[in-house]
């Protein structure tokens, strides 16, 4: 059984913005939070990176627990309600990649509690695939909200590319951005929250598709890349939402700089829209905060909550889609209340 949900507030921790509100400014006006990070590349340069300016300078799990926690604490800020009676679903990042920064799923979840001062959460649960984690989780919160065992779901994205394992295993396989290859990824980090309930919010989810691309990032050689795993999830989203492509008014993706991704869904537009329409603007996540991984989902949720709120976005419906290195890829259809 699917329950409707609403998205009641957001929050973001980014590389240029340590709030919601002035992390969606800075990516509207497309800046970026790009900078040398203390990680040497290949030819004596610093790579570039987008990292977080904390008050402190944590590491590890503490790190992301005190992004993590801010988020969620933004996000109760506006509705206060809802404290005490929130379920937790927590983003993160896939559990084979090289560099993860989560070690102990369960003690990241103490730190965010604590931090948050959360109080009582409904049965706390992790997600762990990468940047389409948001959407598997958003498919989760649903379920949750058609249960009746709680009356609000907190999905929370926080990730790293910034560790010397991830940065060491990502230059060695030429997905960095360098001075020597400018087809790859910029590292960065970032925490977003998204508090959900059935009803009361700005915006509505209103189509959700959910599959895996059997030739991903590092499997092309063996299957041509078709885009078929992107195509099913336009296909279904749209078919829920009861719209057509070309009803789509925004796009929102994580897009993270490599041309794999925009081919994925340049080709799965091709193959979903039918009708004519007016030129789609795609906004990049990446093109501000590089790749984030398991925070995509929530932040770009983020800013489209900020969007509607303040008049920029586009009247109508509103697709944000992430694909992970492994092929898992998602996208959803949300609109104005």
């Amino acid at each position: 059984m699917k329950a409707a949900l609403d998205f009641v507030s957001a929050g973001m921790v980014t590389a240029v913005g340590l709030d919601a509100a002035s992390s969606c400014a800075a990516m509207r006006a497309r800046l970026d939070g790009f900078q040398e990070t203390r990680f040497a590349v290949p030819g004596g340069d610093w790579l570039i990176g987008a990292p977080v300016s904390l008050p402190r300078n944590w590491i590890g799990e503490e790190r992301l627990a005190h992004m993590a926690a801010a988020a969620i604490v933004e996000a109760f800020e506006i509705a206060p309600q809802a404290r005490g009676q929130t379920a937790l679903i927590l983003c993160v990042a896939e559990e084979d990649r090289p560099g993860r920064p989560v070690g102990n799923g369960q003690n990241l979840l103490g730190l965010i509690e604590e931090i948050s001062e959360l109080g009582k959460t409904i049965q706390p649960r992790m997600v762990a695939h990468g940047r389409p984690s948001g959407h598997v989780a958003l498919d989760a919160a649903r379920r949750l909200l058609a249960s009746g065992s709680t009356g609000f779901v907190m999905i929370v994205g926080v990730d790293s590319y910034l560790t010397p394992k991830s940065v060491n295993h990502y230059l060695g396989e030429r997905r960095l951005v360098t001075t020597m290859n400018s087809n790859g990824f910029i590292p960065g980090e970032a925490a977003a929250a998204i508090l959900c309930a059935p009803s009361g919010g700005v915006l509505r989810l209103t189509g959700l598709g959910l599959a895996r691309e059997p030739a991903h990032i590092y499997n092309e050689m063996d299957y041509p890349l078709r885009a078929e795993g992107m195509t099913s999830v336009y296909k279904n989203a749209l078919a829920e939402s009861r719209c057509l492509h070309s009803d789509v008014v925004l796009k929102i993706g994580d897009l993270v700089g490599e041309t794999y991704w925009f081919q994925q869904s340049a080709l799965a537009m091709l193959r979903t829209q039918r009708e004519r329409s007016a030129v789609q603007p795609i906004w990049a996540l990446a093109a501000s905060l590089g790749n984030i991984g398991a925070a995509a989902g929530p932040a770009m949720l983020a800013w489209a909550v900020q969007a509607v709120q303040r008049g920029y976005a586009p009247a109508g419906p509103i697709m944000v889609e992430a694909s992970g290195d492994n092929g898992a890829c998602g996208a959803a259809i949300v609109e104005a209340r």
